[in-house]
């Protein structure tokens, strides 16, 4: 019998599993830069006169989209953690595949059409509902299908969603440095082009995932009954070359046994039996993104330059020190468990490198912030810009560190469950973080 594990010709599988991350969070991150699209089609209309003819209403579009997409987001994660084991994950991620494309198209299709600001407010919150649903189906579906690779394509799968928010970030800058005096039809001819982006993405990243099985790579990790016979074959070589001179009979009971075992044990583990193993991975992944969003963005965001009499960086400097390096730095150490891992899953260095991270909490809280209630110990840029560097670097780092460690925790067939939990504590954290900015925010 053959061993021999196949190998990933040209890096195809590693290339379309990072377009699996990119193409998962690059729809919704272009929906978060065309806030500010939203914003001004939600001001009232404008007659002939000048006057508008009704009071200006105040929707609060910001705070509404954030709790309209955590909401979702944490329940069908939940779900999908225990819907998979009814449906196949090709389902699962088509059909959120196409959900996304289609409110996407939907709502690039209403950019040039005139609504009311209440009938455009109601149709925009419904959209983040349902896109936010699709997203928690995919991205909880898709970390199970790359939970069956080796860790290194994790690690890629991460890498891909964090290079979705340096994109975003760029978006953002090229949005603030455009022409100020540009006219509604510039302005909606950009959230045009901003909707019909991330539609192509989508369709190309579906393409991608659809393409996936059939590479021979990608075939023998997501074939569970194929790996394990592998994995049988190998141990049984091992025995026999231990059992050479042994009596024939016995060596043959103990093949028997041997390959019966996978029969025995096709049964998946239940969810609270995986999460007992996985337990500490999941509580890190919690705690690693419940402090990034505790802070990030309500507290960077209200950091100012020391460089004021210069506009064009007092312009950019929120975007470029507090974005634009917060996700570039985001990607590196999101990348960096491919050159290195440390701590290891059995350290007990791991759990306390995460809990390490709440220094940061107090760290960007004393930066330059404006009006801030509290001392200002490190009030130069170059101090912010090191801080929100090592922030973010150790946020991408060690996430991407526990989502790689969990699959390699349990059994083969229990790895798609390990993911969609992972996945779940992962959107738990940035629940939990979101609420706690509302009360750090009041500190400061």
């Amino acid at each position: 019998m053959s061993t021999s594990l196949p190998t990933d010709r040209g890096q195809a599988v590693a290339l379309i599993v990072f377009m699996l991350g990119l193409g998962t969070l690059l729809p919704w991150n272009f929906f978060l830069t065309a806030s500010e699209y939203f914003n001004q089609r939600l001001e009232p209309n404008i007659t002939g006169n000048g006057s508008s003819g009704v009071t200006a209403k105040d929707y609060n579009y910001d705070s509404w989209m954030v709790l309209l997409s955590q909401l979702p987001l944490l329940l069908f994660t939940l779900l999908n953690s225990f819907l998979h084991q009814w449906v196949k994950p090709r389902l699962r991620v088509a059909f959120s595949f196409i959900a996304i494309f289609l409110l996407f198209s939907l709502t690039a299709a209403l950019v040039p059409v005139p609504m009311q600001p209440d009938t455009f407010f109601s149709v925009t919150m419904a959209t983040i509902w349902f896109i936010n649903m699709a997203s928690a189906v995919l991205q909880s579906s898709l970390f199970g299908v790359v939970g069956h690779f080796p860790p290194r394509y994790s690690t890629l799968f991460m890498s891909g969603q964090g290079l979705a928010g340096l994109f975003a970030a760029l978006a953002m800058l090229f949005s603030i440095l455009s022409k100020p005096d540009a006219g509604y039809a510039d302005r909606g001819s950009a959230a045009l082009g901003y909707f019909i982006t991330p539609c192509v993405a989508t369709l190309g990243t579906l393409l991608c995932f659809l393409l996936l099985p059939h590479l021979e790579f990608a075939h023998f990790y997501l074939n569970k009954h194929q790996s394990e016979y592998v994995e049988t074959s190998k141990e049984l070589q091992s025995i026999t070359d231990k059992k050479l001179l042994e009596n024939g009979s016995k060596q043959q009971e103990a093949n028997r046994k041997l390959f019966k075992e996978p029969e025995e044990d096709q049964e998946r583990s239940s969810v609270l039996q995986v999460f007992k193993k996985i337990w500490l991975m999941a509580v890190c992944v919690t705690c690693v993104f419940a402090v990034t969003l505790s802070v990030f963005p309500v507290i960077p965001l209200r950091v100012k330059s020391v460089y004021q009499d210069s506009p064009v960086w007092d312009k950019v400097f929120t975007c470029v020190c507090c974005f634009i390096v917060f996700n570039a730095m985001d990607l590196v150490g999101r990348g960096a468990p491919s050159l290195v891992q440390w701590p290891s899953k059995e350290s007990p260095l791991f759990p306390i490198t995460v809990l390490s991270r709440l220094v940061f909490i107090p760290l960007l809280m004393m930066c330059n912030l404006e009006n801030s209630k509290l001392t200002v110990l490190f009030s130069h840029d170059c101090a912010f810009v090191t801080i929100m560097a090592l922030f973010s670097f150790s946020n991408g780092y060690l996430a991407t560190l526990c989502m790689a460690y969990a699959p390699q925790l349990v059994r083969h067939k229990d790895c798609e469950t390990a993911c969609s939990l992972m996945t779940f504590f992962l959107v738990l954290g940035l629940a939990l973080g979101a609420s706690f900015s509302f009360l750090l925010a009041k500190l400061v």
